[in-house]
Formats: structure tokens, sequence, C-alpha cells
């Protein structure tokens, strides 16, 4: 009987360490390693939450760069012509000029739209003009305010000629101008 009481507390003990090995194993490692994966999922949300602290903190310097970008931006589109299409575009600029010849004395006696080009996000309208002008003076003002003006204009191309040699009053002027407008 004793051998099998021996036998018994081996048996029991045996039993206790593998119950004790496998409460261990099942139990407190993976109560382990859930509570360390749950503090990484912790401090990962941590960490978003002060970067989304830190942009909310930036908030005012972002607006406030954004107010001057709009501002560069509305500076920026009073140098090209406005207007919904090209052709509409090309209309206003055809009118600045015409306002700026016909201001100085001159007189319009043509005028056409080139074909629009294409220059990235941006498309450059191309008018021709065909003009009296009364004396070298007035053609110089005219210029002086067509390439001064605000949407920017460019004189691509100039023809100025006397009409009466004689009496030279008069000059007969053709004038290719362009300008920027949006592109759409």
């Amino acid at each position: 009987m004793k051998k099998r009481s021996k036998f018994l507390t081996a048996a029991i003990i045996l039993a206790v360490v593998l119950l004790g090995l496998t409460v261990y194993e099942y139990g407190y490692v993976r109560v382990r390693s859930e509570l360390s994966s749950m503090e990484e999922v912790a401090s990962a949300r941590t960490e978003i939450l002060e970067k989304y602290l830190s942009i909310i903190a930036d908030k005012p310097r972002l607006e406030e760069n954004f107010l001057a970008l709009k501002e560069v931006r509305k500076t920026e589109n009073s140098k090209i012509i406005e207007g919904q299409t090209p052709s509409v575009a090309a209309a206003a600029l055809q009118n600045a000029v015409k306002g700026l010849i016909t201001a100085r004395g001159g007189a319009i006696s043509s005028e056409r739209v080139d074909k629009p080009e294409d220059m990235g996000k941006f498309k450059m309208i191309t008018i021709t003009i065909d003009a009296t002008m009364p004396d070298i003076r007035v053609l110089n003002d005219a210029l002086y305010a067509i390439e001064t003006q605000m949407p920017y204009l460019v004189i691509q191309e100039l023809d100025a000629r006397v009409i009466a040699y004689r009496e030279p009053k008069d000059l007969m002027i053709k004038l290719k101008i362009s300008g920027l407008t949006g592109g759409k």
C-alpha cells in the first residue's frame, strides 16, 4: 500500500505540475501577449492622436497661408484676360485695345481674332488690328498704354506706314497683339 501511495503522490504532483504548466502556457502567456498587443494599439492610437493635435494646432497658420495664397492668386489672375471662353476673352481684348487706340485719337478700320494657342494651363489669344493714327506721338502713346496695361498685353507685330508721303500726317498701322487667358 505504501507503494501505491507513493505512486499516487507522485502522480498527483505530476498532475499539479502539468496543470500548472498548462495554466501558464494557455492562460498567463496568452493574457500577457494580449496585454502587450493592447499596449501597442494604445501607443499607436496615442501617436495618431498627437499627430492630429499638432495638425489642429497648425490650423491658424495654415489658414493664414491659405489666405495669403488666395491673395497671390487674385493678383496673378489680374494679369491675364478674363473670359469664360477664348472667344469671350478675345472680345474683351479687342474692346480693351480698341478703347486704348480710339481714346488717343486713332481710328480702327478692321479687327480680326486669330486662333487661340495652347500654352499649358493657359491659352494665348491674338488679335490683329488695322488702324489709322494722326501722328507718331499718338502712336507712341497708344503703344505705351498697350504694353503697360493690366492684364499684360504683348505687341507681337507692328507695321506702321505713312499714308501720304507729301503730307505725312496720318499713319496706317497694323498691330498683332496677344494676351493670356485661363485655359478652358
